[in-house]
C-alpha cells in the first residue's frame, strides 16, 4: 500500500506539515468516530485561544503516543518501562522547527535540560505531528523558571469514589478559596478528577507552593470528611486525594485543552463553577465537542491572568502546622520528610526521628 502523503495544517501564520495524517490515533467508540493524526493536529489549531493561554511561555513536557491509543497500551513513567507504548518527552525532540523556542529547566536531581517553551500555536500543532496528545506545562514562565505563578489543586478520586465526589469536593475547595480571598479556575482532568488552578504572584519557590498546597488540603480535610492528604494509598480510603505533590519541581498536570489517552478522545476542559456543579459525565467534553464550545462561548479561563494572588495566608496556615509529608519517590530525601516506607510495613525501631533508616 502506498504511503499517504503528508498533510498541511494552518496554525496561526504558519503552515505545519503533518506526516501519516490518516494514522488512527483513537479508535471509534459507541458515541464517537475514529480520530486520525490529522484530526488531532487540526483540533489543537482549533482551540488556539485556550490552549495557548495554558502553554504560552511555559516549559512544557510532551506526552507522546506515536502509535495511537489502544486498550492495554502503557505510558512509560521511568527507565524500568522500556517496553511501554508511550513516553514523556522532557527534552526538545530532534528535528524541531526553527521557530520552536526553548528554555532551560532544572530537575530535582540538579541536572538541566532544554525544554519546549510554546510561544505560538504552530508549536503544539508540530507536536501533534510528533504524536503528542497531552501537554504538561510547568507552573512557571520562562522569565523565572524557579518561582511558580500557579497553585495547582489536583482532586484525585480514589477507588470507591466517583467524578461526582470530585465535583462535590471542588465545590468545597471553591468556598475555601473564597474565604482566603482567592479565585480558583476549574477544569475536568479528562478522566474522573477535577483540577483547580489559582494564579499566584511569582514570589515563592516550589517548596513554598507545595507547603501552601498541603495547608490547603488540610483545611479542606477539616471541612469535608471525604477528603484526604494521605500520601500512602493504603491510608486514603474511599476519599478524594488532594495531590499536593503536583506542586513539586518537575511535577506537571495535563494542560487545559489537552487530549487524554482514553477512548473517545476526552479533553481536559475548563468549565465555569456552575457548569461543573451540573456536569455528570466529563466524557462528553472531547475532541469533537470542545472546539465548537470554545468558539461559541469562549474560554471559561479567559480572565485567569487578571489577578495573581498572595500566598501569605496559606503559608501562615502551613507554619501553624508544619508537619512535612512525603515527596515523590524519585526525589532526593528532603528535610523533615517522613520515612519512605508504607505504614503497614514500617518497623519503628528501624527509623530515626529524622526519617532515616537505621541499619540493624
Amino acid at each position: 500500500m502506498p504511503k499517504t502523503p503528508a498533510a498541511e495544517v494552518q496554525a496561526g501564520d504558519r503552515t505545519v506539515r503533518v506526516s501519516s495524517p490518516d494514522r488512527v490515533i483513537y479508535e471509534a467508540t459507541d458515541t464517537t468516530t475514529e480520530v486520525t493524526k490529522l484530526m488531532v493536529a487540526e483540533y489543537f489549531a482549533g482551540v488556539e485561544d485556550g490552549l495557548m493561554r495554558a502553554l504560552r511561555d511555559r516549559p512544557t513536557a510532551l506526552e507522546r503516543w506515536t502509535s495511537g491509543v489502544r486498550p492495554g497500551m502503557r505510558l512509560a513513567t521511568g527507565p524500568q518501562d522500556k517496553d511501554a507504548d508511550a513516553f514523556y518527552q522532557k527534552r526538545v525532540p530532534k528535528g524541531a522547527p526553527d521557530y520552536l523556542e526553548t528554555v532551560q529547566i532544572t530537575f530535582p536531581s540538579g541536572r538541566t535540560a532544554e525544554e519546549i517553551c510554546p510561544t505560538e500555536i504552530a508549536v503544539p500543532v508540530w507536536c501533534a505531528h510528533m504524536g503528542t496528545l497531552t501537554f504538561h506545562p510547568w507552573p512557571v514562565r520562562r522569565d523565572d523558571v524557579d518561582r511558580p505563578d500557579e497553585l495547582r489543586l489536583d482532586l484525585d478520586p480514589q477507588p470507591g469514589t466517583t467524578f461526582a465526589d470530585a465535583v462535590r469536593v471542588a465545590g468545597a475547595a471553591r468556598v475555601l478559596l473564597d474565604d482566603l480571598g482567592m479565585t480558583g479556575y476549574a477544569k475536568t482532568s479528562g478522566n474522573r478528577g477535577v483540577h483547580v488552578f489559582v494564579r499566584i504572584e511569582p514570589r515563592w519557590e516550589f517548596v513554598d507552593v507545595r507547603h501552601a498546597a498541603i495547608a490547603f488540603g488540610r483545611e479542606l480535610e477539616k471541612r469535608d470528611p471525604g477528603v484526604t492528604t494521605a500520601w500512602w494509598k493504603e491510608e486514603r480510603g474511599q476519599r478524594i486525594f488532594v495531590d499536593y505533590n503536583q506542586n513539586c519541581r518537575d511535577r506537571t498536570i495535563a494542560s487545559a485543552y489537552s487530549l487524554r489517552p482514553l477512548p473517545g478522545a476526552p479533553v481536559s476542559t475548563p468549565v465555569t463553577w456552575e457548569e461543573l456543579a451540573e456536569l455528570d459525565d466529563p466524557r462528553g467534553l472531547n475532541l469533537f465537542t470542545v472546539p465548537q464550545r470554545l468558539a461559541e462561548h469562549g474560554d471559561p479561563w479567559a480572565g485567569i491572568d487578571e489577578v495573581h494572588h498572595d500566598l501569605t495566608r496559606l503559608l501562615e496556615l502551613w507554619e501553624a502546622d508544619p508537619r512535612e509529608l512525603n515527596y515523590p519517590p524519585d526525589y532526593p530525601k528532603m528535610p523533615g520528610e517522613p520515612p519512605r516506607v508504607q505504614p503497614s510495613k514500617k518497623v519503628a525501631e528501624h527509623w530515626d526521628e529524622e526519617g532515616n533508616r537505621v541499619e540493624g
